[in-house]
């Protein structure tokens, strides 16, 4: 059986589909889910595996390495669930841009205002480029705006997607609905004193116990939501790390994309600050490759 390697040449996808597929998906079971973490220093080599009953099983295995370009490099690798033959080898870079970006638009379309019209991106790389192009597809219309501590990475991401770079951060998330940050950072870039009734947060970046994006006063200030409880609460800086010193509790994370999918109560109220921690799991890995794979075969029949 010939295992097609599939790459973004060879596939066209769109995020309203995309996000459909992951509403969809998390109408249904919950996963069975790992995560292994190997670490030289700063260079991290991440393995996550999901199994989900009726859909099948996913193991993407990436390196980070923050000093190189790109940073991030691997593949993933898509399982049969009945028969457990291997069906495809798909992109690391491929799978990781449209399940991340995917994820924060679902998060948004479920906990952001409706009526949001201006936009902030806090960072510049491959992460950022996706939001600032996918964002205006389930909010039209919408004023997106882009900060980075490199203004000169601002600048050409802005120049390349039509927007604005920014170079006043706390102004620039005093104007936006809705925050998107995309870094690396082990320190927070985002803080809760520059909030403001009505917005939505959005952080990406931390995936690792020693990273987080916001800090203790933005997390308190929030309504806060997970995209899974079981890949972020124990796994991740952003949260861990408020949790241990108490900034937080347990009870102030009041849910993860299952839960939503499924009835749970998201924004209560529009002037809330709802947040949403974007984990980037491997069920959501196995979700987007199933519709990788399906526009794939239908493309190459």
């Amino acid at each position: 059986m010939n295992i097609p390697h599939i790459t973004a040449k060879d596939v066209s996808l769109n995020w309203r589909t995309m996000v459909a597929a992951l509403r969809a998906g998390h109408q249904g079971v919950r996963p069975e889910i790992t995560d292994q973490f190997l670490h030289r220093g700063d260079d991290v080599l991440l393995s996550r595996a999901a199994w989900i009953d009726g859909l099948g099983i996913a193991v993407k295995s990436v390196t980070v390495f923050p000093a190189q370009v790109p940073s991030v490099q691997g593949a993933m690798l898509l399982f049969d669930d009945q028969t457990g033959a291997l069906q495809a080898v798909i992109d690391s870079a491929l799978v990781t841009r449209w399940k991340t970006v995917a994820d924060s638009l679902l998060g948004a379309q479920i906990l952001a205002r409706p009526d949001a019209k201006r936009m902030l991106v806090i960072g510049a790389g491959a992460v950022a480029e996706g939001l600032v192009a996918a964002y205006p597809v389930l909010f039209p219309g919408l004023e997106i705006e882009v900060w980075n501590r490199t203004t000169a990475r601002a600048e050409a991401l802005a120049s390349r997607a039509g927007v604005r770079a920014v170079a006043d951060l706390p102004e620039a998330v005093a104007r936006a609905d809705i925050i998107a940050v995309a870094t690396l950072s082990k320190t927070p870039v985002l803080r809760g004193a520059w909030l403001r009734a009505g917005q939505h947060v959005d952080l990406i970046g931390a995936f690792t116990a020693d990273m987080r994006e916001a800090d203790d006063a933005a997390l308190q200030r929030s309504r806060i939501f997970v995209d899974s409880v079981a890949t972020t609460v124990g796994h991740i800086g952003e949260l861990m790390i408020p949790l241990a010193s108490g900034a937080i509790e347990r009870s102030d994370i009041r849910g993860d994309l299952y839960d939503l999918a499924q009835g749970a109560e998201g924004r209560t109220d529009p002037e809330e600050i709802t947040l949403f921690k974007n984990g980037g799991g491997a069920h959501l890995d196995l979700m987007v490759g199933r519709v990788i794979l399906a526009a794939y075969r239908k493309q190459s029949a």
